[in-house]
C-alpha cells in the first residue's frame, strides 16, 4: 500500500485512513476487528462512511443512502418554495425545475447502485 501510494507521490494520512470490508448479503460476519493492520499501519474499521456525497456500507445497502437523496431533495424543493408559489413565472418552467431538481438529486452516482 506505501509503496503505491509513493509511486503516484502520496502520503497516506493514519488518522484519516480507514478500512471497510463489503459484503454479499447473508454472509457471515466474522472477524469483526474493529481495526485492520498492515505493517506499520493500524486502519479503523468502519461500517459505512460518506464518499462523494454517496453512502457505502458494508452490506452494499443503498438504502440509506436512497433515503439521505430523498431528504435532499425534498429540502431543495422546499426552499424554492416563494420561486414555486411565484405567479409571474410559467408553470412549465416551475415544473421543468422540480422533475430536474428531483432527476438530479436523486439519480446523482447511480451508476454505482447494486441491481438485486
Amino acid at each position: 500500500m506505501e509503496n503505491i501510494a509513493r509511486k503516484f507521490r502520496l502520503k497516506i494520512n493514519r488518522e484519516k485512513t480507514k478500512c471497510m470490508i463489503v459484503e454479499r448479503k447473508n454472509s457471515f460476519k466474522k472477524n469483526k476487528i474493529g481495526h485492520l493492520k498492515i505493517k506499520i499501519y493500524k486502519l479503523e474499521r468502519v461500517e459505512s462512511f460518506k464518499y462523494l456525497r454517496v453512502i457505502l456500507n458494508e452490506d452494499n445497502n443503498s438504502q440509506a443512502d436512497l433515503q439521505e437523496r430523498i431528504k435532499n431533495a425534498n429540502k431543495t424543493y422546499f426552499m424554492l418554495q416563494k420561486f414555486f408559489k411565484n405567479k409571474n413565472i410559467s408553470k412549465k418552467l416551475k415544473l421543468r425545475l422540480k422533475n430536474t431538481i428531483r432527476d438530479k438529486t436523486l439519480t446523482y452516482a447511480s451508476e454505482t447502485w447494486t441491481l438485486t
